[in-house]
């Protein structure tokens, strides 16, 4: 008698009884990434304007960062460090605006995808800059698709997905009046302390907002969809921003309005309703963070995952290290602006290893943007240029803080002095908190094979490709001077707007 099918019947009848296991659910990832876009301009961090329902809605439902710092505040170094984990002066060319991108380096992307994550972007993934030079197909943050909807279409079925929102807001251009437009109100508006308050800087300021508002309105709409989806709460959410708002000594700065920006993540999983975290946190931390999270090794990086430290767990997060190189190819030369910075609960010590050369670029036109270069063009930005050598009594020099030189070294009291307005470097008696600041950094600079730390003079980010091929003219520059004004929505009655330059 042939007792194989009789034993392969009662096989099939007791696989039938069983339960089966399920198998382990890597969690999707959505990256949420604005352009621009400065701590604590967010509703839940106490800001009198802006609306940003989304944000705020991640921040009750997940956790809420306060200090949380870009590596860089730069575009292209920012988003790089991002991807990879690494500090900017670890990766290269990638330290510096508009660079090749270095393509040695694997980035969370590229390794979730090799995991069998499918992954996509839209928008503005890593950049600006040159991908392609380095043999690559597809942008560092994914393949580009039209939208998150047209991503979602060629999910392969089952498979978990990584996916990169890079808005271009609230990146400049703006249109002049659309946050007045949509009810926002210039006598509601707080004016950063290095700016001159007026009309002007108020509208100007209302105008990001309402981008700002915006990033948060579509973000909104891609949360929807994983609603709809049933997959909202498999999805690790983050929403953040790249670097500081587009003024003057904010973006481009290791000052707080340039590197301080706002953060939440949410994933039931792993991140408790309503946390709210206030130890430092770097973006390097992002790579190792969804690399964990998809049971993946996290090699080479200098990040630290946060999963722990949202799970209750105690860490030496005291402090928080920064750095910039060349931003906009604005000085003759194609020179750029190093800095070193750490910053801790009480104090931002900033390195600036070659102070002969103007943080915001030359004063006159070099290769792109225009004068001072590193400012993004706007009406505050025109303003403060106005008014070089016209110091009001009792009042700040703006023009010297948003475009003046500095000494090698600054150091400020960021609880007694939250702008960064009163450099204590040179006080006797700051000398041993400052000594205590520099040695800090130096051993970051050593650990992390920082080239400024054997040569901080080093021409290496001087040297390497900037990679846009344009020149404007000192014309343009001047035309966009004299012809910018402000002109408010008074009614169809309104016979001028406000003129925020001298005639």
């Amino acid at each position: 008698m042939n007792l194989i099918p009789f034993f392969l019947i009662l096989f099939t009848l007791f696989s039938i009884g069983q339960k089966e296991e399920p198998a382990e659910i890597s969690p999707n990832i959505l990256f949420l990434i604005a352009d621009d876009w400065s701590y604590p301009h967010a509703g839940v961090y106490g800001d009198p304007v802006v609306r940003t329902p989304t944000f705020d809605r991640l921040a009750r439902e997940g956790a809420l960062f306060h200090k949380a710092f870009t590596s860089s505040p730069s575009c292209s170094p920012s988003r790089a460090s991002i991807l990879t984990g690494r500090y900017p002066h670890e990766i290269e060319s990638g330290g510096n605006l508009w660079p090749e991108w270095p393509a040695q380096y694997p980035t969370y992307v590229s390794q979730l995808t090799e995991a069998g994550y499918f992954s996509g972007s839209t928008r503005k993934g890593w950049g600006p800059g040159d991908f392609k030079v380095s043999g690559l197909e597809y942008n560092p943050a994914g393949k580009t698709y039209s939208d998150f909807k047209a991503f979602l279409a060629e999910r392969p079925k089952g498979k978990p997905f990584v996916f990169w929102f890079g808005s271009t807001d609230p990146h400049r251009d703006y249109i002049p009046n659309t946050g007045i437009q949509t009810g926002m109100k210039l006598e509601d508006m707080p004016v950063p302390g290095f700016f001159p308050e007026n009309d002007c800087v108020r509208n100007d300021i209302l105008d990001y907002y309402f981008e700002v508002e915006r990033f948060d309105r579509e973000s909104g709409q891609l949360i929807q969809m994983l609603e709809e989806m049933g997959e909202l709460d498999n999805t690790i959410i983050v929403m953040t921003s790249d670097n500081g708002m587009p003024f003057p000594r904010a973006k481009a700065n290791l000052y707080d309005y340039g590197a301080r920006l706002p953060l939440a993540i949410r994933w039931p999983e792993k991140v408790k309703p309503g946390t709210v975290l206030r130890d430092f946190v770097n973006f390097v931390d992002f790579a190792p963070s969804f690399l964990e999270a998809a049971n993946l090794p996290a090699e080479k990086m200098s990040g630290q995952s946060l999963w722990s430290l949202l799970a209750g767990e105690k860490q030496d997060r005291s402090q928080v290290f920064l750095e910039r190189e060349r931003h906009a190819n604005v000085r003759k030369g194609d020179l750029s602006y190093p800095m070193r910075a750490v910053r801790d609960e009480r104090f931002l010590y900033i390195w600036n290893t070659m102070p002969e050369r103007n943080p915001a670029g030359d004063p006159t036109v070099h290769q792109s943007v225009g004068q001072y270069g590193d400012v993004d063009h706007s009406i505050t930005k025109f303003l403060i240029m106005e008014m070089e050598e016209k110091v009001q009594e009792g009042k700040p020099d703006y023009f010297a803080l948003s475009f003046g030189t500095r000494p090698e070294e600054e150091l400020y009291d960021v609880v007694a002095d939250p702008y960064q307005l009163h450099n204590l470097a040179a006080q006797p008696q700051m000398a041993e908190t400052k000594t205590k600041l520099r040695q800090q950094l130096l051993n970051w600079m050593e650990k992390t094979g920082d080239r400024r730390f054997e040569d901080p003079r080093s021409t290496y980010w001087d040297e390497v490709r900037y990679t846009p091929d344009y020149q404007l003219k000192d014309a343009d520059v001047a035309s966009q001077i004299k012809d910018y004004r402000i002109k408010p929505p008074f009614g169809p009655d309104a016979k001028e707007g406000i003129p925020c330059l001298p005639e």
